[in-house]
């Protein structure tokens, strides 16, 4: 886990539909609630159709800029596998890739699974791949918390400077609150399952 004080670079890249938009809002006002700086950029595709979407975040004492500087991601989070490709020019030797094994149904060529595994490879030695949608699914009936599961587990693991606490206390400031049960849930599951491995 990064340093407190130092900025942390984080992307988080999927398709239209997984709710990114969601998870930054998270993830920034966790940020802003202990007190730090935050910078986001959303850069989309066709979102609405299942096009590629990439969030930059970006948080610390100090931020100038909302894009993460090429080699500098410290996290680098996709919910779909594919697309785990487009933040491998913002990867280094310690960034940290959590990738979704969900592959989404494209128009053109696709690629395997095991390239997207043994490109990452090349970039960093801290890649977890994980079904995501599938572990939803079964434990808690939906898969559309799949993406904050991935931020759980992110703090389970140590991979992000912010607490399961910090996290829980957004969920809850962001989202209505129909949603927080089934949030915090996912939180807990993430959690269980980085303790495991």
């Amino acid at each position: 886990m990064k340093k407190q004080g130092k900025t942390f670079n984080m992307i988080i890249t999927g398709v239209g539909g997984q709710g990114l938009i969601t998870l930054l809002q998270v993830i920034s006002k966790a940020a802003l609630d202990k007190g730090l700086a935050v910078k986001t950029s959303e850069l989309h595709g066709l979102s609405q159709r299942g096009g590629s979407v990439s969030v930059h975040i970006r948080f610390g004492k100090q931020v100038y800029s909302p894009i993460v500087p090429k080699g500098e991601a410290n996290l680098v989070i996709a919910l779909e596998i594919q697309e785990a490709l487009n933040a491998a020019p913002f990867a280094s030797a310690r960034t940290a890739f959590l990738v979704s094994e969900y592959q989404s149904p494209t128009m053109g060529q696709s690629v395997s699974s095991s390239y997207v595994k043994n490109t990452l490879k090349v970039f960093s030695k801290k890649t977890f791949f994980l079904p995501a949608d599938e572990i939803t699914k079964k434990e808690l009936g939906t898969s559309v918390v799949a993406g904050i599961f991935f931020l759980g587990y992110a703090v389970g693991k140590g991979l992000i400077s912010l607490t399961e606490n910090d996290i829980k206390k957004a969920i809850k400031e962001e989202l209505p609150e129909k949603y927080w049960d089934i949030n915090m849930k996912a939180i807990d599951l993430a959690i269980k399952y980085a303790k495991k491995e």
